[in-house]
């Protein structure tokens, strides 16, 4: 688990935020700059803090109202394992709220913060609340070998009224409050970590649940990082490597959607969802989990390669290097987006072309205009990624400027939007047509070059650069 952050709205929350330091003295304070003067940490938008840092998997305690933060990462909300603890924190300090994060530490957080206040935690969790303990989430060098299911049923006849017998030692079990019994129905026993799983498998049951004991993790056990590209979307387009590769894999890591399309494969692993604009720490988090011995897939749409998370890692390895230098790193390639366009309306980059992305966020307007009249005058073909966003609303007109200068108003220009998912549609317009509304970030813009050609074949539209020059 990252660093502890402490989200405060205003400079008098401050004081609470110091105590709360007390407890966590690694937290770093994050204030509104607008409203804070003494914060360790400064930010403009509340909403995309919150969300930028949950992602990254930083604890939060948000000295706020809880419904702001709950409004701020419900959309980020995909596995209860992965997350990190989020508590809310009345702005007097009268209430200390865990909202997320159970399974990872988020009560023990709240209780020992609330202490620091003299307060009660408002601990919601039925089963922590009257046993004391979290059966679904054991503490460190502890690994429950029963299934999500089982250890569910478990606690529910427990918390029903049922009460369990404890065979072996585990502090944490035995100094609880579960309902322990020698003449009990429930079973929970604790066993080494060299006792062969198949000895024990056949016990594992709703009625039997089993702990096993581990040693820290040896540093020397390496895990691998492999980098997928899943293609567009369909799932006749993703090579038999990449399920493979998907099939074996230990933990997820991805952007919600695009890891969302790969679902199939995801069934009793580990998911590590994160924020679209936050690569590096993605990247840096997969070697993490790699040199913890996990065999870790990074999924990224179309090709990996091709403004996906392969370069991402890398430059991580680079920057840390050698940190990372016993860590297996595979590439495996997928089917891009501007490919699976060009296919579905001809043959388009039939000749020689190239890729821009209109996105300024890692690098300057100024760059991406100097290459497009570049790759303009030169008469590539362009593939455009990025093109447009809720945030980006004037570079497709500015880019589309720019193109004017070199590239007749009748050229040939696809669109294709949600290339092999549903609501895909491919479509053929002239550059003097081309408008901000027509695209957004699930849509490729080839821009054709002077010797792209549109053929109609019956009631059939198609696009072609031809190889050969007169």
């Amino acid at each position: 688990m990252k660093s502890s952050v402490i989200i405060v709205l205003g400079e008098k929350s401050i004081a609470i935020a110091r105590q709360v330091q007390t407890v966590i003295p690694n937290a770093t304070i994050y204030g509104i700059a607008s409203r804070t003067q003494t914060a360790d940490h400064t930010y403009d938008k509340f909403s995309e803090t919150v969300s930028e840092l949950f992602s990254q998997g930083h604890a939060i305690i948000g000295i706020c109202a809880a419904g702001i933060l709950i409004r701020s990462l419900a959309p980020l909300l995909s596995d209860k394992r992965a997350e990190p603890p989020v508590i809310a924190i009345a702005e007097d300090g009268s209430a200390v709220v865990p909202l997320l994060g159970g399974l990872n530490g988020a009560n023990d957080l709240a209780r020992a913060i609330a202490k620091s206040l003299q307060v009660q935690p408002a601990i919601t969790t039925t089963g922590d609340l009257r046993f004391q303990t979290s059966l679904l989430a054991p503490p460190p060098n502890y690994r429950l070998l029963n299934s999500d299911e089982e250890a569910k049923t478990f606690l529910a006849d427990l918390l029903a009224g049922a009460r369990v017998k404890l065979i072996g030692e585990a502090a944490w079990l035995s100094d609880s409050n579960l309902p322990f019994a020698d003449d009990a129905t429930h079973q929970i026993e604790v066993i080494s970590e060299e006792v062969k799983l198949e000895v024990i498998a056949s016990k594992l049951s709703s009625k039997y649940l089993v702990y096993q004991t581990e040693s820290p993790q040896n540093p020397s056990s390496i895990g691998k990082v492999s980098i997928i590209g899943t293609g567009p979307g369909a799932a006749k387009w993703m090579s038999p490597e990449v399920k493979a590769i998907l099939e074996a894999a230990t933990d997820f890591v991805g952007y919600k959607t695009y890891v969302n399309l790969v679902k199939e494969f995801t069934k009793g692993k580990t998911i590590h969802a994160s924020d679209n604009r936050v690569e590096l720490d993605r990247a840096r988090h997969a070697l993490e989990l790699a040199t913890a011995g996990k065999s870790v897939v990074i999924v990224s749409s179309g090709d990996a390669g091709i403004y996906g998370m392969a370069s991402a890692v890398f430059e991580v390895v680079d920057q840390d290097s050698p940190k990372w230098n016993q860590i297996d790193i595979h590439v495996a390639p997928g089917i891009s987006a501007a490919q699976a366009a060009a296919a579905a309306i001809g043959s388009p980059i039939g000749h020689d072309f190239c890729t821009i992305s209109l996105s300024d966020i890692l690098k300057p307007w100024e760059v991406i205009e100097q290459r497009l009249s570049a790759a303009a005058q030169a008469d590539f073909v362009i593939a455009i990624y990025n093109p447009i966003s809720t945030q980006r609303k004037w570079q497709l007109p500015a880019a589309k400027e720019t193109l004017l200068k070199w590239r007749s108003p009748h050229t040939p220009v696809i669109l294709g939007h949600k290339m092999g998912r549903k609501g895909e549609n491919v479509k053929v317009i002239t550059l003097a047509e081309l408008e901000p509304e027509l695209a957004d970030m699930q849509t490729v813009i080839i821009v054709g070059s002077s010797k792209t050609k549109v053929l109609e074949l019956g009631d059939r539209i198609r696009v072609y650069t031809p190889r050969t020059y007169s």
